[in-house]
């Protein structure tokens, strides 16, 4: 069984390089609607890598979104959003994130902050990152997961389109609530 790190009650990610497994993780995200109730959606295609080192400051994690791949579980909104209104995927077809830094605030708990670009639009987002356990799988594989979560404004990124309700407010809010639930597998040195 994989262990995880620990020293003085610090939890850590086992030095090495570890890949995302896309099978056993999941990219979403929470928006509002018309400000009353919120949607969740999700990236099916995606691909990530965690660079763990001894040194936090040498450690860094990566990763890519097919926009082509998002699900919200009705058709004609997904339409929409692959559209050149939203992520306009014929034109910007990835979503990518690099770390710049990580930092640990307290036990599992770590700040990844890192530039996030959307349509060829790049900022710099954190993500409150949590270590969620590590061990060895029924097939030999050394394992760690990971929990991710981050808010951005979506205008940043040139997701303008929007519609103003006859009664006030937004028909889609602008803050965006990112998920990311990751299970990643050391590669062999």
């Amino acid at each position: 069984m994989t262990d995880l790190q620990t020293e003085r009650g610090i939890v850590r990610v086992p030095a090495g390089t570890w890949k995302v497994d896309p099978a056993h993780s999941s990219v979403g995200f929470e928006v509002k609607h018309m400000m009353i109730a919120t949607v969740r959606g999700r990236f099916t295609e995606f691909d990530g890598t965690i660079e763990a080192h001894e040194d936090l400051r040498e450690s860094r994690v990566y990763g890519s979104v097919q926009v082509a791949s998002i699900d919200t579980g009705h058709p004609e909104r997904d339409a929409h959003l692959r559209g050149p209104d939203f992520f306009d995927a014929d034109h910007h077809a990835r979503i990518l994130f690099e770390s710049t830094r990580i930092e640990h605030a307290g036990g599992a708990h770590y700040h990844v902050t890192g530039n996030l670009t959307i349509r060829d639009e790049t900022r710099e987002v954190a993500m409150d990152t949590t270590v969620q356990g590590a061990g060895t799988d029924p097939w030999g594989n050394e394992r760690v997961g990971l929990s991710c979560h981050g808010t951005i404004n979506r205008t940043d990124f040139g997701l303008t389109w929007q519609h103003r309700l006859a009664a006030g407010g937004l028909l889609v809010g602008e803050e965006v609530t990112i998920l990311i639930d990751v299970s990643a597998v050391r590669e062999e040195d």
